[in-house]
């Protein structure tokens, strides 16, 4: 057998490669995305594992043990009430990590289905995109701020503190969040209708629905992945805002926006406690700004075919 037809039967034995092999071949190449992802993966173990390695109550409150530095019984000490910041920083990253990814799920669904029906439906075009302008052209914050003032008290009484406070805070930021997704998604979704095999099926009398299932989406999910990530960053920091401001979960909840809060009246004398749920957030943050670097290049065919 010759050489060449050797090489002709081991890529016939090999198994086909789909793309999502071809992605992940390219996302490795870029190296703060692999450092940002091993980042993250290691907040996310933190968070969740963590609280059953040291299982230190978050808000149990010791008055004997408080402001002491780090030590072997509290490694980064102890806040005013002598509750252990170790296990208040993992216990409020679950919450604000899990704040965070409900938040973008919730944009990122507003936002597809807006984009999709908008890019593809051209009487109804219009009209989406001008309430997307409308919610742009408002001001954020202060729109959260007044979402959280009127409906906190009646969702607390109906669900309790914390539960009523984290709906309201997925939904007030997810709400507010979806626009850039929207934007981007009917930006496709405008070109990829115009393409041959959409023209195709519309040919063969293919239903819009199936349309939009079976050709459409499929390949609008690179923009929305990348959007998915930079979501996560976003609605982070809200949350983490909305807490430092004093209108998030209750006091006894920790969060890392809540932990900054109580830490701002004694950040002269124990800088290590603003220091510990800024470097959180931040480090948080900018890992998932990096995995959406990564994942753009990835999905970009035009890089991905160099």
């Amino acid at each position: 057998m010759t050489e060449l037809s050797a090489q002709k039967v081991d890529k016939a034995l090999k198994p086909p490669r789909n793309q999502w092999w071809d992605v992940w071949d390219q996302f490795k190449t870029h190296k703060g995305a692999l450092v940002g992802l091993f980042i993250f993966v290691a907040i996310l173990l933190s968070v969740t594992i963590g609280p059953w390695v040291w299982s230190i109550d978050p808000t149990y409150v010791d008055i004997r043990a408080r402001n002491q530095g780090p030590s072997a019984a509290h490694p980064f000490g102890t806040d005013q009430l002598g509750r252990d910041l170790l296990a208040r920083l993992m216990a409020g990253g679950k919450v604000s990590i899990a704040v965070g990814m409900t938040a973008m799920l919730l944009a990122l669904f507003l936002g597809t289905l807006i984009g999709v029906v908008a890019g593809f439906f051209k009487r109804v075009e219009g009209l989406l995109m001008s309430t997307t302008d409308l919610f742009l052209s408002l001001p954020l914050l202060p729109l959260l701020l007044l979402m959280v003032t009127l409906f906190r008290e009646p969702l607390s009484q109906r669900f309790g503190p914390e539960t009523g406070i984290f709906f309201l805070i997925v939904f007030a930021i997810g709400v507010t969040s979806w626009m850039h997704t929207a934007r981007i998604v009917r930006g496709e979704v405008l070109a990829l209708k115009e393409r041959e095999f959409v023209l195709a099926a519309r040919s063969i009398g293919t239903p819009s629905r199936r349309m939009v299932l079976r050709h459409i989406l499929p390949n609008v999910m690179s923009p929305i992945m990348v959007s998915a990530t930079l979501g996560i960053a976003n609605a982070i920091i809200t949350e983490s805002a909305l807490s430092f401001l004093g209108l998030g979960f209750p006091p006894d909840f920790p969060t890392w926006g809540r932990i900054l809060f109580d830490a701002v009246d004694q950040m002269q004398l124990y800088p290590i406690r603003v220091i510990l749920p800024g470097v959180a957030i931040s480090l948080t943050v900018l890992s998932v700004n990096y995995i959406g670097d990564g994942l753009r290049d990835a999905l970009d065919p035009r890089i991905r075919g160099r």
